[in-house]
């Protein structure tokens, strides 16, 4: 049995050390010894509830549940986990925030603790710690986890947001590479729909997908919902290309997804009937673990978003932040538990478990293996450095929280593509509701 002393354990583990990870009892036997050594010691009796998001990937909600297995044998606090949908966790959270009853602990997406900051636990010396340990947070991993001048919340991952296309239908439309502009994106959108080989994005309210693409759309055409100042700049000429552009978009897409959700995207390029999207890594990993679909798999691959007019990336990938709500009896107990899941010697494991669908938002993990072990993966570790946040030009405060979960930029595109609204009427519209957001 190896032996974990709390000298060993306090000069610590790399975050390059992934062959190194640890599983079974090694991983309890390091657990006991990190709780000895670690600064957050669990109220006497500690019980946690824990809301998270819906997993995509099985394998890593396995290694999700090992992890907090070990914590549990390790500290004695029991943790019990609920799943729900992207979209259900932050009414319930806000429920729970206005209550001050309910979960100790949410996992939610985007900016979910920015809707209510002064009921999220201050974990400012867990992000230190972390952020001390593991070559600092990125940039945007910052932004979400910061309300003022404390931590609200712990930046866990994000979910890397990609093109998903296949590649023999596209070469046999003339594309040998995925289109790095804008231009040649819709382009090879009708060249796809000719050959009877559409993609599609979802217009409908998909917190991750829906979310992602309308907002790569409107930036990468310049076009912006607030400025640097929070003042309300939707209403624009940039914000009207942007919508003719989607527009254009839309009508080479299959019919139906302006009433796609996250999952309706997965189950139409399974099924083959689109042949490119927008999505994480998660339809990649079902074709590989699925025997009847291994030759998608093979014919799969991602790409980074075209470049617009903008001239830069303008990405939205989903953040997926922890928060630990004031109520709670065991503050102590939460932050251990925030700290512990990103410690390398499990965190590393998490992962590789995850085969891409989770990215790290610490700079040592860089090195991790699981993005180089697989070329298709590679662009995912990127995530975390190439996103902009929820806010865009602006804050990640509240008032960003509550537009991105109100889908303020979303509906607007929907309208529009659709034909409900033209695109003065859907602009005003989204000018309207951002204006009272942004008061």
């Amino acid at each position: 049995m190896t032996i974990f002393t709390r000298r060993a354990l306090v000069k610590g583990s790399t975050a390059g050390a992934a062959a190194a990870a640890l599983t079974g009892p090694a991983l309890f036997e390091w657990a006991k010894a990190w709780a000895q050594a670690a600064p957050w010691k669990p109220e006497r009796n500690a019980q946690l509830s824990l809301l998270r998001w819906k997993y995509f990937v099985q394998s890593e909600d396995d290694a999700f549940v090992k992890l907090i297995d070990a914590f549990t044998k390790a500290t004695g606090v029991r943790v019990t986990i609920s799943r729900e949908s992207y979209e259900d966790v932050q009414p319930k959270a806000s429920v729970a925030a206005n209550t001050g009853a309910g979960q100790d602990m949410f996992w939610g997406l985007y900016s979910l603790p920015h809707l209510f900051p002064q009921k999220c636990l201050d974990v400012t010396d867990v992000a230190d710690y972390l952020g001390r340990k593991y070559g600092s947070w990125v940039a945007s991993a910052q932004s979400y986890g910061m309300s003022g001048r404390k931590w609200i919340t712990i930046p866990v991952c994000y979910s890397g947001n990609m093109l998903n296309y296949r590649i023999e239908a596209s070469k046999k439309a003339g594309f040998a590479k995925f289109p790095e502009s804008t231009d040649a994106f819709l382009e090879y959108a009708k060249a796809m729909k000719r050959n009877n080989t559409p993609g599609g994005f979802a217009l409908g309210h998909a917190s991750g997908d829906g979310n992602a693409w309308v907002h790569w759309c409107l930036w990468a055409h310049g076009g912006n919902a607030v400025d640097k100042n929070d003042k309300v700049i939707i209403n624009s000429a940039e914000t009207e290309k942007a919508l003719n552009y989607a527009r254009q978009l839309y009508e080479n897409m299959i019919p139906g997804t302006a009433s796609w959700n996250d999952a309706s995207n997965n189950k139409a390029f399974l099924a083959g009937e689109i042949s490119w999207t927008d999505n994480g890594i998660s339809i990649y990993v079902a074709a590989k673990n699925d025997s009847s679909k291994t030759e998608i798999a093979k014919d799969m691959d991602h790409a980074v978003w075209p470049i617009g007019p903008a001239g830069k990336p303008t990405e939205l990938h989903l953040m997926y932040p922890m928060l630990a709500m004031t109520y709670t009896k065991y503050p102590q107990a939460c932050k251990a538990l925030m700290a512990f899941m990103l410690e390398a010697d499990q965190f590393n494991k998490w992962l590789e478990a995850a085969q891409g669908y989770l990215t790290h938002c610490l700079n040592a993990y860089d090195k991790n293996p699981v993005w180089t072990a697989d070329p298709k993966t590679t662009i995912f570790g990127e995530a975390g450095k190439r996103t902009l946040t929820a806010g865009g030009l602006g804050s990640v405060g509240e008032k960003a929280a509550a537009a991105i979960a109100d889908f303020v930029v979303l509906d607007m595109f929907a309208s529009f593509c659709t034909g409900r609204e033209d695109a003065k009427g859907a602009i005003k519209i989204a000018e309207r509701q951002a204006q009272r957001l942004y008061r």
